[in-house]
């Protein structure tokens, strides 16, 4: 008895369709209907006001003139090359982001890892700490001209009260004009930090930190070793993120000092604000604004591939 074996078709290669064709890409146009409500506003509030601002920057517009905007290249950028005053407030700027983000995170931390501990009235402590975060800048710095007032300021008082003198004018003194800017900046800037490194503390799993325990290590030792792998990731994003908001600043020192004394507190954001709204140099305020962009870019990139190549080699 003899069997039949059946040949079995020959198989159509993998990913083509019928006659060796590859199948169609299949595009569903209806997703972007969906995707257009979350665009649209990021197209028209961001992306659309900063390719106007860039294309500010090359033209010589002014507020009152009745002559036509004239495009004049990259005159805008060469003044700007030689403005010592503008670079002056970029030093100032770059001095105020570092001394309000390092304190505020190092406070942050603290405060952070006390509020995860198993504290009585927790909820309370917490709520509390996020206050400054809730209230706007402009209410925050006008309590803390009330508190730097030099006649009758808590602050002045307080040091009257301990004997160590009292009067002074915090805000308008050339040498404590921005020592005195960058503590409000700390205290209004921390519970935002306090809030992101508490839900990382929260999220590391406790069983780490009790087998860790278990085996002898110190507190510090297991801060080094489990509690701080777990929050680098979120210590690197809040960092950087703090970085770029300090360093475009613009309602709380205004508030404070208007850039003063003498341009002591004179932020680029200030800077550019007066060139535009009190001098009307609409183009010449573009260009800055186009370079502080380009600049904090470029640092944010190093700073950022510095930290993650460290954590890999790590």
């Amino acid at each position: 008895m003899t069997s039949v074996t059946e040949a079995s078709p020959p198989r159509r290669p993998a990913g083509r369709g019928a006659g060796g064709a590859r199948p169609r890409r299949v595009v569903d146009h209806g997703a972007w209907f969906l995707v257009l409500p979350a665009l649209l506003p990021i197209l028209v509030l961001s992306v659309g006001p900063l390719l106007y601002g860039i294309l500010l920057a090359f033209t010589d517009a002014q507020s009152g003139r009745t002559e036509p905007t004239q495009w004049i290249g990259g005159l805008n950028f060469r003044d700007l090359l030689h403005d010592t005053l503008f670079w002056e407030s970029f030093r100032i700027g770059l001095v105020w982001a570092v001394g309000v983000t390092v304190p505020q995170f190092l406070l942050a931390l603290g405060l952070a890892l006390l509020l995860n501990q198993d504290l009585r009235l927790r909820w309370l402590a917490r709520a509390l700490a996020i206050i400054p975060w809730a209230m706007p800048e402009v209410v925050v710095g006008i309590m803390w001209r009330l508190v730097y007032n030099p006649d009758a300021g808590i602050l002045n008082d307080t040091l009257r009260d301990l004997g160590l003198g009292g009067g002074r004018d915090w805000l308008s003194g050339l040498a404590t004009a921005l020592p005195a800017v960058i503590v409000v900046g700390v205290w209004a800037g921390m519970p935002q930090t306090t809030v992101a490194l508490l839900a990382g503390l929260q999220n590391t799993p406790r069983e780490l930190h009790e087998a860790a325990a278990v085996d002898g290590a110190s507190a510090w030792r297991r801060f080094r070793t489990v509690t701080w792998p777990a929050l680098r990731p979120i210590a690197l994003a809040i960092t950087a993120l703090n970085l770029i908001w300090n360093f475009n600043s613009f309602a709380l020192v205004y508030v404070l000092t208007s850039g003063g004394p003498g341009g002591r507190t004179r932020l680029p954001m200030l800077f550019a604000y007066e060139e535009a709204f009190r001098y009307g140099q609409f183009g010449y305020a573009a260009a800055m604004g186009c370079v502080m962009v380009a600049v904090i870019s470029i640092a944010l990139a190093v700073f950022l591939a510095g930290r993650l190549r460290g954590g890999d080699d790590a």
